[in-house]
Parts: C-alpha cells; structure tokens; sequence
C-alpha cells in the first residue's frame, strides 16, 4: 500500500514554515505549527490547522529541541514533518528520530544529510564522483600546517579558514596574510565550538572575484535525479546571501550544462532523493567553476527556481518522501522566465544591526509578475530571538532587464513596513546600481560599494511628504479654518 501524508508537523516558524504550509492547502494536507511564547500570535500559527506550543524563546528550549518537536508530532496525530529551512532543517539526528518515532521524513535520507554536513568529508566524495574542488587542506591543527600546504603548493592569500561543521556564513574567517593567521585560526576555532560544537578546520585558497552558483536538484528513490538549472547567489553580506537571481547571467549555455550536470552526476553519487542544492564558487576571471556545498533542505531562494520552472518543489518534497517517482524527466525542463529574489530582513540597512518591534504598517507589492513569501502581518510583533528574515520578495520577467523593472516597482513604489527598520533602502540601491544592471558583481559588491550604496538611499520619499498634506488637509477639513492661519 502507497505511503500517505494526512497530516504534516511543519519544525519551523515564520517564512519557512508559511512556505510549505501553503502547499498542503493546495494538496488538502492538514498542517500543525509549532511556536515559542513570544510566537503564540505569529502568523505561522494562524495559517495552520493546529498549534503546539514547544517552549520558551531560546531556539535551544523550542525550536532546536527535538524531543518536544517529536512530541508536538505525535500529540498533534501527525504522520510526517517537515523541517523547513534553519534550525533543525540539516540535522541528521533529528531527522532520524522522525522516522524512528514511526513518522515520515520530509527530506533526504539521514546519512546522506550527516555526510554532507561535514564539509571535509563532503569534499571527498566531489572529488570521487570528479567535480572540480578548491585547492585546500582538512583537518588543520596549528598554524605549522597551513604554512607548509601554502608553501608546498605555491598559493598565495587571501585564504579561508573554515568550519568543517559550519553553515549560513558562521566559523569562517578569511585570511589577507600570515601575520593574521593565528588570529583567525583561534577565531574560526572557538566560532565553530559555539556555533557547531565541533572545532574541526579546513583552510582553502580564497577565491578573490568569485561568483556564487548553485544547482537546484530533485531526487526520487527510483534512481532518477533531474537538476531544475542553476541560481546565481553572489550578492552576500557576512557570507548570507541577500539578492538572488535565476538563472545566472554569469554562464553561458555551455559553462551551464557542464555545471547542472556536474551537480547531477555529484547528487547520484552519494544516493539523494528529496530535494537539495549543490554549491558552486564561479571564478569569472579563469571561467572555472568548483564544488563548495551541498545543502540537504529547501533552499531560502527556491522560489525563483519554481517562478522560472513552474515547478512546486516543496510538493516534489511531499511526493519524494512516500516514495513516488518524479513525474517529469529532465527533458520536460523548460525555464523560459527571469526571476529576481530579495530578502527583506529586519535590519538597519546602514550596519546591518537587528531591528526589532511591532509592524505598525505593512503593505504588501502586488501587480504582475510579483510574488510574495510573507512571515508576518500588520501589527505582528518581530522578536529579538531568531533570523531577522521576515519576507522574502521575488519578481519575474520574460528577460533580466524585466524582471529587474518589476523588482523596481515592488521596492521602491510598492512595498510599506513601519515600525521596524528593513534593509529595503539597500537592496533597492543594489538594483538599481549600475554594476548590478550590467551583470558585473562578485561576492566583494557589498563591501566594495557599501558607502557609495548607502549615500543614495532616499530619506524621504515624495509619498511621504504626500501623506503629511493629505493629513493636513483632512484637519482642516474636519475641524474648519483654524485661529492660526
């Protein structure tokens, strides 16, 4: 008898856990959230059928604590769990206590998660399936070895230092030259301890003017692995991507299939199913590209992906999971849009310090080609205790300069947040930015032009000033000519 999904605990809040949840409504699957004391009122709880409550606001007393997501499963008479994106997404423990728990896992299999979460271990199994890595050294202990392997192989700094274990920007620390380097090797070091529990080091030539590519993949357990062509994820501030584009204005056809079926030949190999994404760094001054990552969950910026695809890929995860085959085959693959996709995170676009407060004012962008994936409504309150991403917003056109104009109305006329600081002013000078529009940026954008960026943000916009007048007259209007005028 085939495997089915009635009901599914989604392990996540805000807009990962909005994300799959309306899947399930388009597939009648019931849906239970999870949430901390200072979430009980988020919008995740409103959208779903049922509630549980998992703790107090520390992600390690709710969301990071498997035994109450299990729990919060089992109570809600769930019979799979999804774990969205971030906290417990790339946990091979947790995953296998879902299905030891008797419940379904919506994801790829454990072991496949454990071995690609270690970044050394990772890297082996590119080389063995012949996928170009960056020239490195793993398992460092002192600064003796880093020094050797620059010698020995003739490379020059920059380098990086960096988490085996590590994820999301966290425990990586790049090197300009050896008198930085017993610094950076303690940081990374006590970096990854706190954030990993887990010091383990790998050192890697930097790459100066890289570009970030990554292939998106779906997987059955039939053997069958289609990749959905390829994102470019350059512009980044700490390593976190912020502006995503699909596909890359980087490659050309050739340089594209190479690296789609680079990442497919990678993704059979270590036996994947669900979906995932594989990692490239793209050095556009020699035209290579080689192995970084693979990333076992639904990425952030999957969206732009199923924008030019038309493919739901948290409903290929749903179907993956009972063991379903894939229903198309690589050649039914035709992206025929462009898609832009910023993330709104709620910081000071100056210095990227968290904001934190209620949303006094939200309006949302609509009009063509626009789409909205939303963790938040007006008057919702954005605690201090998780990611500070609160909406993600993408657009669509039938080439790049399109999608970017659409971008443009929905970030610059469209979109309304009070309340708490977003990084909307910056994202919407990288737009428009002429280095951007042309295609010519590398992971350095950020901090190459981050003054320049910030001294055109526009303080006061003509609405503004609009909104004032209107008030204004509405006064007088109410009230009658007033003493003073």
């Amino acid at each position: 008898m085939e495997k089915k999904i009635n009901k599914l605990l989604v392990a996540n809040r805000g807009v990962p856990a909005v994300r799959v949840m309306h899947t399930c409504r388009d597939r009648k699957i019931s849906t239970a959230a999870v949430y901390s004391t200072p979430d009980r009122l988020a919008h995740h709880v409103f959208m779903a059928d049922s509630a549980v409550h998992v703790g107090e606001a520390p992600p390690v007393e709710s969301y990071l604590n498997m035994e109450h997501m299990i729990d919060a499963a089992l109570q809600t008479g769930s019979d799979a769990v999804h774990p969205g994106w971030g906290f417990l997404a790339e946990n091979d423990k947790f995953a296998r206590m879902v299905t030891d728990a008797g419940l379904t896992w919506v994801g790829p299999p454990p072991e496949v998660i454990r071995l690609m979460g270690d970044k050394i271990e990772a890297k082996k199994v590119a080389e063995r399936a012949h996928v170009p890595t960056i020239p490195g050294i793993t398992d460092v202990k002192d600064i003796k070895d880093i020094k050797k392997w620059l010698e020995r192989n003739k490379i020059d700094f920059p380098i990086m230092i960096k988490a085996s274990a590590g994820g999301g920007g966290r425990g990586m620390v790049k090197v300009e030259s050896e008198h930085e380097l017993a610094t950076a090797l303690s940081q990374a070091k006590s970096e990854s301890m706190k954030a990993f529990g887990d010091d383990t080091i790998l050192v890697e030539k930097y790459i100066e003017f890289g570009r970030h590519i990554e292939v998106q993949i779906v997987a059955d357990e039939h053997g069958n692995v289609v990749h959905l062509y390829e994102r470019e994820c350059t512009l980044q501030r700490r390593n976190q991507k912020i502006v995503e584009e699909a596909p890359s204005p980087s490659l050309d056809d050739n340089l594209r299939n190479e690296i789609c079926f680079t990442a497919v030949r990678l993704m059979r190999e270590i036996g994947y199913r669900s979906a995932g994404t594989v990692e490239f760094i793209f050095d556009s001054a020699t035209r290579k590209f080689y192995f970084l990552e693979v990333n076992t969950r639904l990425q952030v910026e999957h969206g732009i992906t199923e924008l030019i695809t038309g493919i739901d890929i948290v409903s290929i995860m749903l179907d993956a999971a009972v063991g379903k085959e894939l229903p198309f085959t690589q050649k039914d693959i035709h992206p025929n849009r462009w898609a832009l996709e910023v993330r709104l995170n709620a910081e000071d676009p100056k210095n990227f310090s968290p904001s934190f407060g209620t949303i006094s004012r939200l309006q949302i962008p609509q009009g063509p080609n626009v789409r909205v994936s939303s963790g938040v409504y007006e008057g919702d309150v954005v605690p201090p205790y998780y990611d500070s991403l609160f909406m993600l917003l993408m657009t669509a056109g039938a080439d790049r300069a399109d999608a970017i104009r659409v971008m443009d109305r929905a970030l610059g006329r469209n979109l309304r947040v009070e309340g708490i600081k977003t990084l909307q002013q910056l994202l919407l000078t990288i737009i428009r930015h002429p280095a951007f529009i042309a295609g010519e940026f590398s992971t350095r954008f950020l901090e190459d032009h981050h003054d320049e960026l910030v001294s055109m943000f526009i303080e006061k916009n003509s609405e503004d000033e609009v909104l004032k007048i209107a008030k204004y007259v509405a006064e007088i209007s109410a009230l009658g000519p007033q003493a003073w005028m």
